[in-house]
């Protein structure tokens, strides 16, 4: 059966040339002409048939100041049409293989393998119950696209998918065209740059949205799909719970001054709004489904002893539920528990405490529908609601908070000396007594309502967690239980929050520990230490004490962007594999559940990179089964806000969970042979070496202000957060975000691949070329880590454009640009060369729709470098030229399908 009206490069063609008509008439005949020629002349050199860019250089110069605007305008909007296209393409791919042909990571495909290599449902059912995976939502500004941009790119998506999977007339596809055309007018008068930075409850609500809008619903077709997949082969196998969701939008303190406990308990609240709206709204439709006569189907033991309750408890909505679903007791049921929801954010007693009495009446329903022999209604419609209670609560997602350590510890040395106590001046060791401790009293040792006269910042901390215990009382512990510390370095930094924890309530030991105290490893010293940390906290009395309260799990943060902005892509890999194996062997020793969080961004050169080949990629050692990672700016609506992809991630998470798992069941302690751990272990010193004398060689800073567009990236309102920690202009000030988006805009993507030829070079020469290359060889053919590790650098090296760059190069001072630019481009070329010896292909890119895709937007992304580094380079500019090129780190970002 045809699926599909339509491909690939039908959306590409309609879609192009629908800019252009819109273009020629909200613009002018002229203006299109003008970027035909931009165009055209970059297609011209891409293609071989001219020399040089010399047609599109004079292009570019000879445009007036309001025709660059419209070139650039016209250039972002392909380019947001584009993406639409590709991902109806992926959409189709998804459907084909659910009609038959299965892809080659899909949980199908994992559980016939399974069922063949002679894996019992006993074995299956205990992996499953292992695994939870944790998809963390970030407001970390990677986001270029302004919400009501995205909106009408949602618009356009969906007639898409209508004109590709309906079969419609000739006059009804005229219609939807009709408005396709409509919505790109309009997306054509939009403002493309925001004029103002968002705040962050414009941040919370745009994860909210997808969490609302897709997750919700795609949630319980994800488990039906699991269920149904697993019952090929298995008999009676229960699938567990599987995913949660959380986030940090709205209550992430670290570097933004703006997360106030104003703005948490907003998100909490609106968040557990959109819980309880759901929730009553499928108790609305499940009662037109649930209609059974109660007296030719007898309500179960279960389901007559809950009404019961529900009449001692309502006797008056029960009455009137009676009356109006009379012999009708699910009916009755549904009306009782629509009445519960109405009263959570209600004064009146009686509500729902938290999403699991919620659940608990659903399997009420449940238990009788299956007594009663309806298991198809079950299954139909109790069953997926069931998963959503499950997985959503009446929290939508649990949040963390997260602040920087100076910031405790100012907050508890301050706190402190108003009651004579000199904390500043101790020792580490002082202050892990100290604390430990004043943990362990039972009387409060500061007045965090009153504390004093205190700074700022401690006014705040101290506020923050007084609202940590008001909110665990108002919308349960599940709905806020984490607390993350960025830059942890010392066992004090984690016993200070415990200890702030322990003074409003949220910590009562030994046997009250509502919070899960995160350790956030960023630093090369910080991950080095993560033993000597982990160990002076685990043989601590207070904090073993609190670990044994949350059932002896440790959850353990890895930051990838700052590892790999202190220490260059293949060291911080590295750093961060080697670091996780000891953290998670550390662990086992001590009889501790590790779960690691991963820092991860969208990018290649922070973390980024399919996820399920990531998880795969894991030590064995790591793979406890539970996982969290973060999602974060266009990451998220790449992945999210088509259901049918978002059912796909999901999908590809799990089996690659699953499988990682049973692997780490058959080998806990994975046999890495010593030659390859020698190999990383030359290379990874060596790589670190040459990127930091990049770093710190006199004049890279000015090298990159001046090559890069970081004056403009900064300025962006991409987030709410400041783009540096403390406004100096230094790399390492400078947050991970605006360093790898900087450098992607002009097409040297060096956070991605930089020193790791200095790397492999250092190691080819102690070993010599030819048994090195073998080593290496066999490494990227038989060692996950490994072969990913080159695959992401791989990647980055295909996105990089050595000649675009040099347009960017040439803004910087010559002696810089002399300097600096041919030592970049020698690592880039070396780099493409090693990593094509080694992998033995042909092209940098193994994926055939990769390839398309780049080809398919060079020539385009072309223009917009150039006119972007023309602008650049300009002493002042008006603010219709600053407007333009802004409106190219939008283009150039969408083009890229990338920031940072």
């Amino acid at each position: 059966m045809k699926l599909h009206n339509r491909d690939v490069r039908t959306d590409v063609r309609e879609l192009g040339a629908l800019v252009g008509d819109v273009l020629a008439a909200q613009a002018s005949t002229e203006a299109y002409e003008t970027v035909e020629t931009l165009r055209n002349a970059a297609i011209d050199y891409r293609r071989g048939d001219a020399e040089d860019r010399a047609a599109l250089h004079e292009a570019v110069g000879d445009l007036s100041t309001t025709r660059e605007e419209v070139v650039a305008r016209a250039f972002t909007t392909y380019f947001e049409l584009i993406n639409l296209a590709e991902e109806r393409e992926r959409v189709r791919a998804v459907r084909n293989a659910d009609d038959g042909s299965a892809l080659h990571d899909s949980f199908d495909a994992t559980i016939a393998e399974f069922a063949e290599a002679g894996v019992d449902a006993d074995e299956l059912e205990e992996l499953l119950a292992d695994v939870l995976i944790e998809p963390t939502f970030t407001a970390h500004p990677t986001e270029a696209r302004r919400s009501t941009v995205k909106s009408k790119l949602r618009s356009i998506a969906n007639h898409l998918g209508e004109l590709d999977e309906r079969n419609l007339t000739e006059r009804e596809r005229r219609a939807v065209w009709r408005d396709v055309t409509a919505e790109v007018t309009s997306l054509w008068g939009t403002r493309q740059v925001r004029q103002r930075a968002p705040e962050p409850e414009d941040e919370a609500r745009n994860v909210q949205w997808y969490l609302e809008n897709t997750l919700f619903d795609v949630v319980g077709d994800a488990y039906e799909e699991f269920e149904e997949t697993i019952s090929k082969e298995y008999d009676d196998v229960d699938c567990p719970k599987l995913f949660e969701f959380r986030s940090w939008a709205g209550s992430d303190r670290d570097g933004n001054p703006f997360v106030t406990p104003e703005v948490t308990d907003e998100t909490l609240e609106r968040q557990r709004e959109v819980a309880v709206e759901k929730y009553r709204d499928r108790c609305k439709r499940l009662s037109a489904v649930l209609s059974q006569d109660g007296e030719r189907y007898a309500a179960g033991d279960a389901l007559a002893r809950s009404l019961a309750a529900d009449a001692e408890r309502f006797p008056t909505v029960v009455k009137e539920a009676r009356e109006r679903y009379p012999d009708e007791p699910y009916r009755q049921k549904l009306r009782l528990m629509r009445e519960r929801l109405d009263r959570v954010n209600d004064v009146r007693p009686g509500e729902y405490p938290d999403g699991d009495a919620f659940l608990d009446d659903l399997d009420v329903i449940a238990e009788s529908l299956r007594e009663d022999g309806q298991e198809s209604v079950l299954e139909s419609f109790v069953e997926p609601f069931r998963r959503q209670v499950d997985t959503f609560g009446l929290t939508l997602a649990s949040l963390d908070l997260r602040d920087h350590r100076e910031n405790h510890t100012e907050a508890v040395a301050e706190a402190v000396a108003v009651e004579g106590v000199d904390y500043e001046g101790m020792s580490e060791d002082e202050r892990v007594d100290f604390l430990t401790e004043a943990i362990l009293q039972g009387e409060p040792v500061v007045d965090v309502d009153e504390p004093g006269d205190v700074s700022e910042t401690t006014e705040r901390v101290l506020r923050r967690f007084a609202s940590f215990a008001e909110w665990q009382e108002e919308y349960g512990q599940q709905a806020i239980d984490t607390y993350c510390i960025s830059m942890t370095e010392e066992p004090s930094h984690v016993l200070e929050v415990l200890f702030l924890a322990d003074q409003v309530g949220v910590v009562s030991l030994p046997d009250h520990c509502a919070v899960d105290v995160v350790p956030l490893l960023e630093t090369e010293s910080a991950l080095n230490g993560a033993e000597r940390i982990l160990g002076t906290l685990f043989e601590n009395e207070a904090y073993a004490a609190a670990l044994e309260a949350r059932g002896e799990v440790q959850e353990v943060m890895l930051g990838y962007s700052d590892s790999n902005k202190e220490n260059g892509f293949l060291a911080a890999n590295w750093d961060l594999y080697e670091n996780q194996r000891r953290i998670a062997r550390f662990c086992r020793e001590e009889d501790v559940t590790l779960r690691l969080f991963h820092g991860r961004g969208g990018s290649i050169s922070r973390g980024g990179g399919p996820m399920n080949e990531a998880l795969l990629a894991l030590p064995n050692e790591t793979v406890t089964g539970q996982v969290k990672f973060t999602e974060q700016g266009e990451a998220i609506a790449e992945k999210y806000a088509n259901p049918r992809i978002a059912e796909r991630e999901l999908e590809q998470m799990l089996d690659a969970q699953i499988r990682a798992r049973k692997e780490a069941n058959e080998e806990p302690v994975e046999d890495v042979p010593d030659r390859w751990v020698e190999a990383m272990e030359t290379m990874a010193p060596a790589a670190r070496e040459t990127y930091r004398d990049l770093l710190n060689t006199d004049g890279f800073v000015s090298y990159f202000e001046q090559a890069t567009p970081i004056s403009v990236v900064e300025d962006l309102n991409l987030g709410s957060r400041p783009a540096s920690r403390s406004g100096e202009r230094s790399v390492e000030d400078l947050r991970a975000i605006p360093w790898v988006f900087s450098w992607t805009q002009t097409r040297l993507i060096l956070p991605g691949w930089y020193a790791i030829a200095s790397g492999i070079d250092a190691y080819l020469d102690e070993v010599g070329e030819e048994e090195g290359m073998e080593t290496l060889r066999e490494m990227f053919d038989e060692w996950p880590f490994f072969r990913t590790t080159l695959d992401n650098a791989s990647l980055a090296l295909a996105r990089t454009e050595p000649e675009i760059a040099a347009e960017y190069a040439d803004l910087a001072d010559d002696e810089l640009r002399e300097r600096f630019f041919p030592d970049l481009v020698a690592e880039y070329e070396r780099g493409r060369e090693l990593v094509l010896a080694i992998s033995g292909r042909d092209q940098l890119l193994r994926r055939e729709w990769l390839e398309e895709s780049l080809d398919r937007r060079n020539p385009y992304v072309d223009p917009l470098n150039l006119l972007q580094a023309n602008l650049l380079g300009r002493t002042h500019r008006t603010d219709e030229e600053e407007r333009t090129l802004r409106l190219t780190v939008n283009g150039i970002a969408a083009g890229m399908k990338n920031t940072g």
